[in-house]
């Protein structure tokens, strides 16, 4: 039984230099084997792209949620879709009926 060892391709060559129309190769980091690409520059490189992508993504996604979270504006709308002249809470000042 052979094992396969799966290299990373930048540009259309393997990173650790090795060259062969049988070696598995493949550009996503996350799936390479080789210790030889593992430790190249390119390697590290594209790790750290992705890595700070997917932070960035994690990011923007808390941002949104957070934004859309405006807990305020909800408790107002909910108010005044109360029929009749409900009075605020406290701390709504400016605007003492609905």
């Amino acid at each position: 039984m052979a094992i396969h060892v799966t290299h990373f391709k930048v540009d259309g060559h393997l990173a650790c230099g090795r060259h062969g129309d049988t070696l598995v190769s493949t550009t996503e980091v996350a799936r390479v084997k080789c210790r030889s690409c593992r430790a190249t520059d390119a390697f590290q490189d594209a790790r750290r792209i992705e890595r700070n992508a997917a932070r960035r993504a994690a990011r923007q996604t808390a941002k949104i949620a957070h934004a859309a979270y405006r807990w305020r504006a909800a408790w107002m709308q909910k108010l005044a879709a109360i029929p009749g002249r409900q009075r605020l809470p406290r701390g709504f000042a400016g605007q003492p009926f609905v």
